[in-house]
């Protein structure tokens, strides 16, 4: 799929998935693009060539800090950009066809395609986690 393409699928999955979280309607033209921005450096990443998990770990990160500064832009709470804007990297497709291959009776498929969305859904995890903390060190820094 072209570059534009998949960016913009993008941008309207993470708008999408910002309507069904109710976020405020002053929002969702931003949450979209934090999301597009956060997909385009996971594909950045994946072209250098960076492994899926570090390029997902990086991206989440980065994902993380942009909400941050629009959350701060636009007065909101950083959830309502990092929730709907996480979510072009959650891996599920490929937990689908880990789940597939298992019922399927495949295991050697579906091991280390669920071991990858594993590795992938931590790496969100820890990406988000990561920027909060640098955040509050910063703050932390810059107040003492």
């Amino acid at each position: 799929m072209k570059l534009i393409e998949q960016l913009a699928t993008s941008f309207i999955a993470t708008a999408a998935f910002a309507i069904l979280f109710n976020v405020p309607k002053g929002t969702l033209l931003q949450g979209g693009f934090v999301g597009m921005l956060g997909w385009a450096l996971y594909l950045a990443f994946l072209e250098v060539p960076v492994d899926p998990v570090v390029a997902t770990l990086l991206s989440s990160c980065f994902v993380a800090v942009v909400s941050q500064v629009f959350a701060k832009i636009y007065k909101t709470p950083v959830i309502v950009f990092s929730v709907s804007g996480i979510i072009p990297l959650v891996p599920g497709g490929l937990a689908y066809d880990a789940m597939r291959s298992a019922v399927q009776n495949q295991y050697d498929l579906a091991v280390p395609l669920a071991a990858k969305a594993f590795m992938m859904s931590g790496a969100i995890a820890i990406g988000l986690v990561f920027s909060e903390v640098i955040n509050h060190l910063i703050r932390r820094f810059r107040q003492g």
